[in-house]
């Protein structure tokens, strides 16, 4: 679990990632990511999978992957960057070793609307999910990414 702690602090201080607050969230104008302290979560693993995917949005920045990223509350852009980074979430974390739980149930409305009107849809997010994932893991360093 240590070497999982120092992997994830590693990829936390490439980013601009406040801990603290109520919310977990990433603020698109600013590109900052801020989640609250690890004892608001019911387990640490889940809050690993929450900074991974409030960090897979980070990675859709201008300075970064420059993903579409204006899309409304509830609108269809907005539930394809959700499940953008929902998946760059769960595959950053499969190649960390971590096996988090999935947090499909808040978007997952959301997600069925955008995937019955666009069939490739899950075929661009998962590409951009990996995209999102493999932008992450590049910040570590070789012997980090081996531990």
């Amino acid at each position: 679990a240590s070497m999982r702690v120092r992997r994830i602090s590693a990829l936390r201080r490439r980013g601009d990632v406040g801990i603290g607050g109520a919310e977990a969230y990433y603020s698109r104008v600013s590109d900052y990511v801020a989640v609250p302290p690890q004892l608001a979560f019911h387990s640490r693993i889940n809050w690993y999978r929450t900074l991974l995917h409030e960090l897979g949005h980070w990675t859709g920045h201008g300075s970064g992957l420059d993903r579409e990223q204006s899309g409304a509350f509830g609108s269809a852009a907005y539930a394809r960057e959700e499940l953008v980074a929902e998946m760059a979430s769960a595959f950053t974390c499969a190649s960390l070793s971590i096996r988090p739980t999935v947090r499909h149930v808040d978007y997952i409305g959301s997600w069925l609307a955008v995937l019955r009107e666009d069939e490739k849809a899950i075929f661009r997010a998962a590409s951009a999910a990996s995209k999102a994932a493999d932008y992450l893991l590049g910040f570590l360093s070789y012997e980090e990414a081996l531990s």
